[in-house]
């Protein structure tokens, strides 16, 4: 396994450390300074812009944060970085500015999000970006099959598996009940032998986890933590929080 100390280090701050109530919106480069500036390692959400450039963004679409609708993957970067958040004057940032910027200061957890489709050229562009970047950084996604190409194409980054107990929201609906159970117990970890485990707060604990952590001593980051029952979980469950809502 390839788990660095660093990994469980420090909290982690979920979409880095925003607070919409203060103009600083998650995934932002002000998010990324907040979370620098307090020792905070940062969570970041990537996916590919139609011409394939990174970009750090969550959401599928533009409409909740910013003042554009439509899929991110429809626009190019350049037009993508032109799109206004509603609440801030910062810009979205592309994979390599986001390195710049935190320049090897604090540990990046970067989650890649998938189409659940096959294509791996999100996991393709992002290896080569990290390639050439000093700093302590790690790759996670919820689909196994880009963590699978995490390990074909760059097997020396840290990569991890983000995961529910029973995914169960119907936000999952897609997924059969054999692919939702398989993943749930962890049965693809001989394909994709993450290095770390990022599991739902709320799904803790999990009999296939607390059996990775025992047998393969694979150290488990828990997300989102946001109240003291949260964290209350975390403290018997997991090695370190992926936090928002609050400072540790």
């Amino acid at each position: 396994m390839n788990a660095p100390a660093w990994l469980t280090a420090r909290p982690v701050a979920h979409r880095a450390l925003h607070d919409a109530a203060r103009g600083i919106v998650e995934n932002t480069p002000a998010a990324v300074d907040a979370a620098i500036a307090r020792d905070y390692a940062i969570e970041v959400d990537i996916q590919l812009a139609a011409d394939g450039e990174v970009m750090v963004f969550h959401d599928d679409t533009l409409d909740r944060l910013t003042t554009a609708t439509g899929p991110v993957g429809a626009l190019a970067a350049a037009a993508l970085k032109a799109v206004a958040f509603r609440d801030t004057s910062d810009r979205m940032m592309t994979l390599p500015e986001l390195l710049t910027r935190v320049a090897g200061r604090v540990p990046l957890v970067i989650e890649m999000k998938s189409r659940f489709d096959g294509d791996d050229a999100l996991v393709v562009r992002a290896a080569g970006i990290l390639a050439d970047y000093a700093g302590p950084a790690a790759l996670m996604s919820f689909d196994p099959d880009l963590v699978a190409a995490a390990l074909r194409l760059a097997p020396d980054i840290p990569r991890g598996f983000t995961m529910e107990r029973r995914y169960d929201d119907p936000e999952w609906d897609f997924l059969a009940p054999g692919t939702k159970f398989a993943w749930g117990n962890l049965l693809h970890v001989p394909r994709t032998r993450p290095d770390f485990l990022a599991h739902y707060v709320k799904d803790l604990p999990s009999p296939a986890v607390a059996l990775a952590r025992r047998s393969l001593g694979l150290p488990l980051l828990t997300w989102t933590v946001r109240t003291a029952e949260d964290r209350a979980v975390a403290a018997r469950h997991a090695d370190q929080i992926i936090f928002e809502g609050f400072l540790p």
